[in-house]
């Protein structure tokens, strides 16, 4: 049944207003009209064309009861009068002064509803002494409770409209500066992935020059070596050109670079960037400092390497490096006594990358581990996001923007048994296993 009743109201909602109150009008009309004919006690003059007119001019007002409430009431209630004044039993078009009532204090400020609401209750009143078989006592009750009733369900409605209408208007204005937040996210980091992929085509550059130059100087008398350095620079170029074709793919579907003052001061990360802008980009060999580095911010880290290591285009490290970084350091933001686990998988065809945390162990009463916020065994869940204050969200936005530079996806959320973890799964191309001098440290 309820299943079934939500479909019907969405269908009913949707039905044009102003057709709604037209079949109002034309069936309280009909109503009024038929009753009046039908019940017709002794004493009463007979419904005749005249009670006809006077019920038709008391109902059909009410089709433009939205557009206009204030003059659709004082015509019912005037037409209502002078049916009751030609002395006509009081019938079913009782309800449409009612009816109007209820659209001005719907539709009007409470000063002229209340108006409204004394001159309905006038003609309740009059309605009311014309039946015979009311006493005074019943009638002014009546014209007393009806039009105050009506008039605290119309006024509900109205504060309900407005605040209605308020909140579509912050939630709209919310979206567009969540969408604005976004947009400057996206840029900053971009422009992050411009400065360090700048590393990438300088070396492969500069290693081009040098073979080039090298090649040119021994091919008369080394062919040999000129043929490896002519290799050297095929290979140099085409991984530069792959670099090149990731980051342009990205950057031309951005919009256009917002101005400086726009986007504020720069972040502490961008600070060190300028400082040092021609750095060594890091890679996965740099995890182990990573994690040194968050050890001695408190956090237990264990970094462990699956599957059998292999060279990797420096950007797909570097990649592999921030995403790892940023998790970290929402680990140190958000769950400082967690353990984490960082897990670097070589896949035949992809890199993945994985970070685990427990969400940490409370201390109980005792200050042994375990507590009343924890798991049974005593982790901690970390916040459920619909309980935590909303905040700028771009660790998350960076992570994707730059997963999506090299084809990765990143997967982040909750995990069920408590803590929270983030996956990376970056393709790669097969090659030869790298040595030991060049593994990520464990």
């Amino acid at each position: 049944m309820r299943t079934r009743a939500w479909p019907a109201a969405d269908r009913f909602r949707s039905v044009d207003p102003r057709l709604a109150d037209a079949v109002l009008a034309l069936g309280l009309t009909t109503a009024a009209a038929v009753t009046g004919q039908q019940y017709h006690p002794a004493g009463w003059p007979p419904f005749d064309a005249t009670a006809y007119l006077l019920t038709a001019l008391t109902g059909l007002p009410l089709a433009a009861r939205r557009t206009a409430p204030v003059p659709v009431l004082v015509a019912c209630c005037l037409a209502f009068a002078g049916y009751l004044a030609a002395g006509y039993q009081p019938s079913l078009n009782f309800w449409s002064p009612v009816v109007a009532l209820y659209g001005v204090a719907a539709r009007r400020p409470p000063r002229t509803a209340a108006a409204c609401a004394a001159l309905t209750a006038a003609v309740v009143l009059l309605s009311g002494l014309s039946a015979r078989e009311l006493g005074l006592a019943v009638a002014v009750l009546q014209a007393l409770v009806v039009p105050v009733v009506v008039w605290a369900f119309g006024n509900g409605a109205r504060l309900l409209d407005e605040r209605n209408r308020q909140l579509a208007a912050v939630t709209a204005q919310l979206r567009r500066e969540q969408e604005g937040r976004a947009r400057r996210a996206v840029s900053e980091e971009q422009r992050r992935i411009a400065r360090e992929l700048h590393d990438v085509v300088a070396h492969h550059m500069s290693v081009i020059s040098v073979q080039a130059g090298m090649a040119g100087y021994v091919f008369p008398s080394a062919p040999e070596k000129a043929r490896a350095a002519l290799g050297t620079i095929a290979e140099t170029s085409q991984e530069g050109l792959r670099e090149l074709r990731r980051i342009l793919t990205l950057l031309r579907s951005a919009a256009d670079e917002e101005p400086d003052a726009r986007r504020g001061p720069p972040a502490e990360g961008d600070r060190g960037d300028e400082r040092t802008p021609y750095a060594p980009i890091p890679g996965l060999a740099g995890l182990a400092e990573a994690a040194r580095r968050v050890r001695a911010a408190g956090v237990a880290v264990e970094l462990r390497t699956g599957g059998t290591p292999r060279p990797l285009p420096p950007g797909v490290e570097l990649c592999a490096y921030r995403v790892v970084q940023e998790a970290l350091t929402n680990v140190v933001k958000h769950a400082p006594s967690a353990r984490v686990e960082v897990l670097v998988a070589y896949l035949p065809h992809t890199l993945e990358v994985t970070v685990t945390d427990d969400g940490g162990v409370p201390a109980g009463p005792d200050g042994t581990p375990g507590g009343p916020d924890g798991t049974p065994d005593g982790r901690m869940r970390r916040p459920d996001p619909a309980n935590v204050a909303p905040g700028p969200g771009h660790g998350l936005i960076g992570m994707r923007e730059r997963a999506k530079l090299y084809g990765a996806t990143v997967a982040a959320g909750p995990r069920t048994e408590g803590g929270f973890s983030v996956r990376l799964t970056l393709p790669v191309t097969a090659a030869r296993p790298l040595g030991p001098e060049n593994r990520p440290p464990a």
